[in-house]
């Protein structure tokens, strides 16, 4: 699919420059992306398989984040200098060779067609998949109004259609590139994912018997499908220490956290950075992210 994406990049800019139609250069620089977008797809998903050691994995998983949010400036970039463009050409219009135009852009619909069914069933697991299919949805419908175009200027020799499609194709560029950099700067951030809130997982924590208090709690996304939290629990009787464990475990499983560190203490103390103020926390997780490899394994303060 790379490969055939890339051919057909090569293609669609040589017909937009010989039949001069910007909607056919906004739908090739789209490609263009498209080829990046897999590109770094492919490398982050490898990335993120590499296991190096515990914390180098935990951090590689980042790539695919990363790489999402790179494809995302990207489509913003395109997406401004399309409509820049249109905007001369709507004023000053160019002749544009309709049949050229009509028979790449109904080729390119073929090849984005071709690419989408691939991508699809697997876009909705990974983010990196998601920009990649956001990016060959884009193409799609920017290839279906590219031939219609076409028709128009065929049947009509109105020109001014070119650029308005254009700037119709680079509106849903700036849309997608928008959820793909939102996504993944949330991520990056380490911001409490959406469905969840600080104060329900502290009161799951809490709920479990001998549990006395908790705090300095952490919810953050390492990377899509893959939830993580920290927190410091206070168990003051030693001997309910594994059930708890146990039973900690399966509550943060039940809603969909999936790893999950806990510093177990002993006394009143409270010892970490933050201590009850759980509403106030943002999830930032920082200085918990070394503890891979050693799921619920409890430290006695």
């Amino acid at each position: 699919m790379l490969g055939l994406t890339a051919v057909f990049t090569i293609v669609e800019v040589a017909g937009s420059l010989l039949s001069n139609s910007l909607t056919l250069l906004a739908d090739a620089s789209h490609m263009a992306t498209d080829v990046l977008a897999l590109g770094l797809a492919l490398f982050g998903a490898r990335m993120a398989q590499r296991r190096d050691g515990a914390a180098q994995y935990f951090g590689n998983l980042r790539w695919e984040v990363m790489a999402a949010m790179m494809n995302g400036l990207l489509l913003f970039a395109i997406g401004a200098g399309i409509t820049i463009e249109a905007i001369d050409r709507f004023g000053h219009p160019r002749a544009i060779d309709a049949t050229l135009f009509g028979i790449v852009a109904t080729a390119g619909l073929i090849v984005n067609l071709i690419s989408l069914r691939v991508l699809h069933g697997h876009h909705e697991h990974s983010l990196n998949a998601r920009g990649a299919y956001l990016h060959i949805a884009g193409d799609v419908l920017g290839s279906v109004g590219a031939i219609v175009g076409a028709v128009i200027i065929h049947y009509t020799g109105w020109m001014r259609v070119d650029p308005i499609i254009s700037v119709l194709v680079s509106v849903l560029i700036l849309r997608s590139a928008w959820r793909l950099v939102r996504t993944s700067g949330l991520i990056l951030l380490d911001r409490v994912p959406g469905h969840l809130r600080p104060l329900e997982v502290e009161h799951r924590l809490m709920a479990v018997a001998g549990v006395t208090r908790v705090h300095d709690l952490h919810v953050w996304t390492v990377a899509s499908g893959l939830i993580a939290m920290s927190a410091h629990v206070v168990v003051p009787v030693l001997e309910t220490h594994p059930e708890v464990l146990r039973q900690l475990d399966r509550e943060m499983g039940q809603i969909g956290i999936r790893h999950v560190t806990i510093q177990l203490e002993n006394g009143d103390e409270c010892v970490g950075e933050l201590c009850g103020d759980v509403e106030g926390m943002t999830g930032t997780g920082v200085g918990h992210h070394d503890h891979v490899g050693s799921r619920l394994k409890p430290r006695l303060g």
